[in-house]
């Protein structure tokens, strides 16, 4: 007898067998679930994005105390992208099969969890465990603290990856096949994340913050990293807090229907191998789906020269400095640290806004098109702000250590109008995916852990080829922020112009018959 392999945007032959939000296991009728139980699910974003941001404003002079060669640097950053794309598609194909009694996506984001707390205990404590392994502190690479912190790296962008798309395919589960409930889920996340941001962005500017924790300054940790060390006791007690929270809020049925479906096809037969179906997947896409990783490919490929680069153009082109020499590159990238503050601070307000201004405008793609092209005009603008500092120092016996007032003005607010398309980024692209897959009877984990791959690998593309092709015009990221401009300005046309609505799904089979569908097409357009 064949077997039916589950896909994105799956066979609706026998949508019965397949995994259906509607039987996700999350309650009887997941589509009315509290609104408390998304916001406590989603409140789980804050904890994981605080560690990030808290990376992001310690990690660098925590990596130079531990003397990580440049060499190094490539291959610890590079594990983001790689564990994106392994684990979120294996992670969400056994979460949509799970048939635990503590539901199917529980115990994946539990254990997503402890792995987030091993990790950041083994980062924040790589000097020292290097030191009590024997690491030299005369030397100037540690290779003992080293070995730590690439393992405890790793192990954090594993676990984030594990943590978030659970995450999201539970907070679709709980949305049912409400459109507007699974907008708004998403939405929550991406406030909830700005939230993290704006709170790990504070924790790191606090220089005496180890101060509440005496212990961890020790011989081998200097101030810098007594602080990211308590920085991170601070993340982990928040994280595990929130996901305790969480985890006792929502209760999912134990192997519900929607589990014991994709476990077993209809004829009682085991489902095709992870590889397999992942396969499947990509060979049994629809349009919607098809169009819907195109423009994330490209709206990603817009994003990352800028959220890579964004301190360092602020450094260099901004403020004139060089890296190691003078205070211009140091005050350059302290200004960029208040942008992405503003940036979360904009992000966490738009992240509220999103839904209604979706109706506003007529629709959540006519939304996403049009934020796009405010991110493509945004990305233009830095070359005209960089052209107004260079003219700003020109004649001067030596480079200022500011920009005129009006210049880093307007700088800053660049990065904190950049927060109202990545709120959009953050929540719609996500939402649509569920929708898509709700409506075809797919695996929620599977689709997202699929929409996952149109950002990893844009992320890997732009990693390898930007510094390049930065080169090859002298070395400034304005080529790589130009090249993002027109991909943002493709993506916004290909949303616009391309990308369905969710209500010509009614066209697939069997929908027509299924009363949730009706009533969520009405409210897209």
């Amino acid at each position: 007898m064949e077997v039916e392999t589950t896909s994105t945007i799956a066979s609706t032959r026998k949508p019965n067998n397949l995994l259906h939000v509607s039987d996700s296991g999350s309650g009887p009728d997941p589509g009315k679930a509290p609104f408390r139980k998304l916001i406590a699910v989603a409140s789980i974003a804050a904890g994981i994005q605080f560690g990030w941001a808290l990376q992001l404003s310690l990690l660098t002079p925590y990596v130079q105390l531990l003397g990580i060669p440049h060499t190094w640097a490539a291959f610890i950053w590079l594990c983001g992208p790689v564990s994106g794309m392994l684990v979120q598609p294996i992670v969400g194909y056994h979460s949509d099969r799970s048939t635990s009694r503590f539901g199917r996506r529980r115990p994946f984001i539990a254990a997503g969890a402890a792995l987030v707390a091993i990790a950041v205990f083994l980062i924040g404590f790589a000097a020292d465990l290097g030191y009590a392994s024997g690491d030299d502190l005369n030397r100037s690479v540690k290779p003992r603290a080293i070995a730590v912190f690439v393992v405890g790296f790793w192990i954090l962008d594993v676990a984030n990856n594990m943590l978030q798309g659970p995450c999201r395919a539970l907070l679709a589960d709980l949305s049912g096949n409400s459109q507007q409930k699974m907008r708004t889920a998403n939405s929550l996340f991406s406030f909830f994340m700005a939230v993290g941001n704006v709170l790990g962005f504070a924790a790191g500017s606090y220089t005496r913050l180890y101060k509440i924790v005496p212990f961890s300054k020790t011989l081998a940790c200097d101030v810098y990293c007594a602080n990211l060390k308590t920085c991170f006791f601070i993340a982990i007690i928040l994280l595990l807090t929130l996901t305790v929270i969480a985890l006792i809020s929502v209760q999912e049925q134990p192997g519900g229907a929607g589990a014991g479906a994709a476990v077993d096809g209809g004829d009682g037969e085991r489902s095709a191998p992870f590889f397999s179906n992942i396969v499947g997947a990509f060979k049994e896409l629809k349009k919607p789906m098809w169009v819907l990783l195109l423009v994330t490919s490209l709206n990603w490929i817009a994003w990352f020269p800028f959220l890579l680069f964004d301190t360092d153009w602020m450094g260099k082109e901004v403020y004139g400095g060089e890296v190691g020499k003078g205070k211009e590159y140091d005050l350059g990238v302290r200004a960029g640290a208040l942008g992405l503050m503003l940036n979360s601070v904009v992000l966490g307000a738009m992240s509220l806004g999103v839904e209604p201004l979706a109706r506003v405008l007529g629709g959540a793609k006519r939304l996403w098109g049009l934020v796009n092209f405010l991110l493509a005009v945004c990305l233009v603008m830095t070359v005209l702000i960089t052209k107004l500092a260079e003219n700003s120092r020109d004649g001067l016996p030596q480079t200022p250590l500011a920009p005129p007032p009006a210049v880093k003005a307007g700088a800053l607010s660049l990065f904190a109008v950049l927060g109202i398309p990545l709120a959009v980024t953050y929540s719609i692209p996500f939402a649509l995916a569920s929708i898509f897959s709700s409506t075809s009877g797919a695996g929620q984990g599977l689709s997202l852990g699929v929409l996952n791959l149109a950002i990893v690998v844009p992320q890997m593309l732009v990693s390898v080829l930007s510094g390049p092709w930065d080169a090859l015009f002298g070395g400034s990221n304005l080529p790589a922020f130009v090249v993002g401009g027109v991909a943002a300005a493709a993506s916004g046309i290909l949303a616009l112009t391309m990308l369905p609505s969710p209500a010509a799904q009614l066209d697939l089979p069997g929908a027509k018959n299924d009363r949730n569908a009706l009533s969520i097409s009405a409210s897209f357009h």
